[in-house]
Parts: C-alpha cells; structure tokens; sequence
C-alpha cells in the first residue's frame, strides 16, 4: 500500500489522465467516494487518500491541527506523485482543505468543486458539531455513530436504508480514529475562516451544496461563493449532506461537467 509523509493514497484510472484528488469529509477515509470513483476514473487519474489521523494513514495528530495542515497533505500527496496541478473534489472538510490550498499554493490547483462547505464558521454547523461532541464525549462512540446519519443524509434516505446503515455500523466502530482525533478535527474546522482570502478565484471553484443539508446549511454555501466572487453555485434541491451518495448519478454529472468545462448542464 502506497504511504507518503505518513499519508497513505491509491490511484485509479488512467496513468496520463489529468490528475483529481478527491478529499474526503470530517470522517477522513478515502473510501467515502467509492459512489463517484467509477464515473470519475474513466476521465481522470484519480487520487484517493485518507486524512492524517484516520484510516490507513498515520493515526498520531500534534495538539492542534488545522485546516492548513490538511491542505498541506494534499500538497504532500501532489509532491510524492510529482503532480504539478490537479483538480479538487472536496466534501466539507476535504473542500475547506481545498480551499486553504488555493490560498496557500493557486498555481497547484486546476479547477476545484467544494462540496456542502463554507468560508466561515456557521452558527448552525458549530450546534452541530457541539452536539455531535457531546454525544462522543458523554454517550460514546457507538452512540456518536449511530446518530451519525442524521446529519449526513435526509430522513426519508435514512429510512429507506435503516439496514444498510445498520450493517456499516460494525465497520465503523473499528475503524473510528479516536475520540482525541475527533475532537482535534471538529476543532480545525470550527476555526477555519477564509473571510476576505478567496477573491480571485471564482474561475476555478464550484460550490455545490445540498438544500436539505441537515449540518451545513445551503446559505453557508452561498456565502462562500459570494467570498470567491460570484463563484459559480450549483444547487441541489435534496440529498443532504452526503449528497454525492444519495444523489450519485446528478452529482456526477454536475462535478464531471465543471471539471471538464461543460457547465452548466441542462436538466
């Protein structure tokens, strides 16, 4: 198994396409885009990884992280694959992440799709997260878990899928990264704020947001763009937070046509 920096990655699709990473949300594995890895791999060489602190990637965190240190995995992921640019799909943490790379680094970014993420902390996503920490410190990593879902996907999805969810339970329990890392997450993407370091950008970025998100409200969405500069926004109207699982086939269609300089699409 491939690791750089501690870091590990997988490739897919092929070798002399142009390269996409794909970033994934506070959970961190890699294998939160197995929905979108096909229909993306037949037009690019795309890079998964796990976050540093989660999955197959070194579990050990310094005491404060940030969403600096995420965005320079990813330039430690580029360097090791000797990849100059590359396009971004980030969900949530994994777009913030990407954000903060085009701040720190824009001639290694391409084009970029930021999933249900934001420029600020949001008044809702920050209750959210304090009750989701309650939950964990107070209630335990199964109970954390269990109520996962209620933030990740719409209500009629849960119930549709109640054994699905059931069944990845077991799975997640055993691959939790620790309560500590948790907490160290939640707290790099409380305090991230790009407020006034984004203009320029709009060319490159969009923003695609769920109306139905349950953790991160469309309007944080919307506020981002307006950050970037009137970045292009594509709305949703269901699928949650995890809208890229519940809404594939559209997500798909959405994210390949920006990345490939078709968008907009036409219903």
């Amino acid at each position: 198994m491939p690791h750089t920096a501690g870091l590990y990655y997988e490739t897919h699709g092929p070798k002399d396409a142009p390269p996409l990473i794909l970033s994934p949300g506070l959970g961190g594995s890699g294998e939160y885009w197995r929905p979108n890895l096909d229909a993306f791999a037949r037009h690019f060489r795309v890079i998964l990884y796990d976050h540093r602190g989660t999955g197959r990637s070194d579990r050990h965190l310094p005491d404060t992280v940030s969403v600096a240190d995420f965005a320079d995995d990813i330039l430690a992921v580029m360097d090791a694959l000797a990849i100059p640019s590359a396009s971004i799909v980030g969900h949530a943490a994994g777009g913030v992440a990407g954000l903060a790379l085009a701040i720190k680094a824009p001639e290694r970014l391409d084009r970029m799709v930021v999933v249900n993420g934001w420029a600020k902390p949001d008044p809702h996503f920050l209750r959210c997260f304090e009750a989701r920490l309650n939950l964990l410190r107070h209630s335990g990593v199964e109970a954390f878990l269990r109520a996962q879902p209620i933030f990740l996907y719409p209500a009629n999805w849960i119930s549709a899928h109640s054994d699905q969810l059931d069944a990845e339970l077991p799975h997640q329990l055993a691959a939790f990264p620790g309560v500590e890392t948790m907490e160290k997450r939640i707290a790099a993407l409380a305090s991230f704020d790009a407020s006034g370091k984004l203009a320029g950008l709009a060319d490159k970025v969009l923003v695609l947001v769920a109306d139905d998100d349950m953790l991160v409200p469309s309007s944080a969405g919307e506020l981002l763009a307006g950050e970037l500069g009137a970045a292009c926004l594509a709305i949703l109207p269901t699928g949650g937070h995890a809208c890229n699982i519940t809404q594939a086939e559209r997500f798909n269609e959405l994210v390949l046509a920006w990345l490939q300089g078709r968008y907009p699409v036409e219903d």
